[in-house]
């Protein structure tokens, strides 16, 4: 695991070298004029900047009104800059949510299991906090060098009672607005015939830059298909690795 940390920090100096000029000059540019627009920016570091930039395509103007909302939002919704467990009780009940393991490029692991969602049982403005908790601890759980994550989102055995379109549409708004960047790859597992109507309703509010780290993984290759971005220690026993699930109120952060 810490080889997997070294290997991300060295691919991520790397690639500083290989972009930077350009964009840490845009980084510069856009740190001058976000905090003369709101001096919480200048408690923000130059790779959030940066991440806020790429999701944008380097254009300025789009990333800084991106990111001055980002601020407004952090202000709004995480007062304390972090989302307690206290505060998503419920939703922790549920055992959803699980985290542990980095796959080949450094990036922390986190497992949804879809069908422990019932929209009968959440109240929207928790989910949202549950959100933010859930990207909260993925994020602190980065090695060194690394900026992005993995999660596996498991669809064994989700129906209509599991189906919650609201909530797929905050959280979708949450990653992609206040988070960007930050998803590596996302794979689908286990997909019902029925989930794909649900997702031809969110595809449209999903970007394309989100929409590039979305695989949808057939059963007949689970195994083969996780193990080529997953080393097998650091796979869920579930899918045929030998690591097993944490639930992530349990998981550690970086050391």
């Amino acid at each position: 695991m810490d080889s997997g940390a070294d290997d991300a920090s060295k691919e991520v100096s790397a690639l500083d070298e290989e972009e930077g000029t350009d964009e840490w000059k845009k980084v510069a540019l856009m740190r001058a004029f976000v905090e003369k627009q709101d001096s919480a920016a200048k408690e923000e570091d130059d790779y959030m900047l940066r991440r806020f930039l790429r999701a944008r395509e380097l254009d300025l103007d789009k990333a800084s009104n991106l990111f001055l909302k980002y601020l407004k939002w952090k202000k709004e919704n995480i007062p304390k800059g972090f989302i307690s467990e206290s505060e998503v009780q419920n939703e922790i009940s549920h055992k959803k949510m699980f985290m542990q393991g980095l796959d080949k490029k450094g990036r922390p692991i986190g497992v949804a299991l879809a069908v422990k969602h019932y929209s009968s049982k959440r109240d929207l403005e928790e989910f949202k906090r549950f959100v933010v908790y859930i990207l909260g601890k993925l994020c602190d759980r980065m090695p060194r060098g690394q900026e992005k994550f993995t999660v596996i989102g498991d669809l064994q055995g989700w129906g209509y009672s599991n189906c919650d379109i609201r909530a797929y549409l905050a959280a979708l708004d949450i990653l992609q607005n206040n988070y960007p960047e930050r998803l590596g790859k996302v794979y689908l597992v286990h997909v019902p015939y029925l989930f794909m109507k649900a997702y031809k309703i969110i595809y449209p509010f999903i970007d394309k830059r989100t929409r590039e780290k979305i695989v949808f993984v057939e059963d007949k290759n689970l195994k083969e298909t996780l193990l080529e971005d997953i080393d097998e220690d650091q796979l869920p026993e579930i899918y045929g690795g030998k690591a097993p699930l944490v639930p992530i109120e349990e998981s550690l952060t970086a050391e």
